[in-house]
């Protein structure tokens, strides 16, 4: 039986677990594998992102710190304005894929809303980096 998201262990999991499918994809992995030359690090990096995000982490030492936006505004200014739309939905389909795979709960599904309404953002704001 599959239980919720609960500890900063899990959300190590479902991080490692939905990247490596990630690095694998044949549409996702190159932007991925062409930009990321510290895999653990980012991994790490990414761990705090969901933990703070999910947790509301306070502690200072797991609070996440970085602007996601400008990483992913100029992942699409170096592949030529290529990201669409397309990226996005294959994204939140592993992240959807890899949360029913290990977990179950209602933090589980507050990680697929916040994928959701994050996703829609940086998919507006590159849009919007673009016209400037």
């Amino acid at each position: 039986m599959k239980t919720d998201i609960q500890t900063r262990e899990d959300v190590a999991l479902l991080v490692t677990s939905f990247y490596k499918k990630v690095r694998a994809h044949n549409v996702l992995g190159p932007f991925f594998n062409d930009v990321i030359k510290d895999w653990d690090a980012h991994l790490e990096r990414l761990t705090t992102f969901w933990e703070t995000s999910l947790f509301m982490t306070r502690k200072l030492e797991h609070k996440y710190h970085g602007d996601p936006l400008q990483a992913h505004v100029k992942v699409d200014k170096d592949n030529n304005n290529s990201i669409t739309e397309l990226h996005f939905g294959l994204w939140l389909n592993i992240w959807f894929e890899t949360l029913e795979e290990l977990f179950e709960g209602e933090v589980t599904e507050n990680a697929k809303r916040r994928a959701r309404k994050m996703g829609s953002f940086l998919y507006l704001k590159i849009f919007e980096a673009r016209s400037k």
